[in-house]
């Protein structure tokens, strides 16, 4: 795995970690971040790269600053 993939993995886990503490369903998280459902899973994942806009959106509606999700 190279280290791109590897930095995508472990967002995807940090992502997962951050949305189970704080008790959403990844359906509640797709809702309140205003994106696809389906989009939530992938992330987690690791199968999509994602956007900064798209971190901002999940980090919003998980009441942290997006560097937390960054923070592994």
């Amino acid at each position: 795995m190279d280290e791109e993939q590897e930095f995508i993995k472990k967002f995807g886990i940090k992502l997962k970690q951050i949305r189970v503490e704080k008790g959403f369903s990844q359906e509640m998280l797709a809702n309140d971040a205003d994106i696809p459902v389906n989009q939530v899973g992938r992330i987690e994942r690791a199968e999509i790269k994602t956007t900064l806009g798209t971190i901002y959106k999940l980090a919003d509606a998980l009441q942290v600053a997006p560097k937390e999700l960054l923070d592994f």
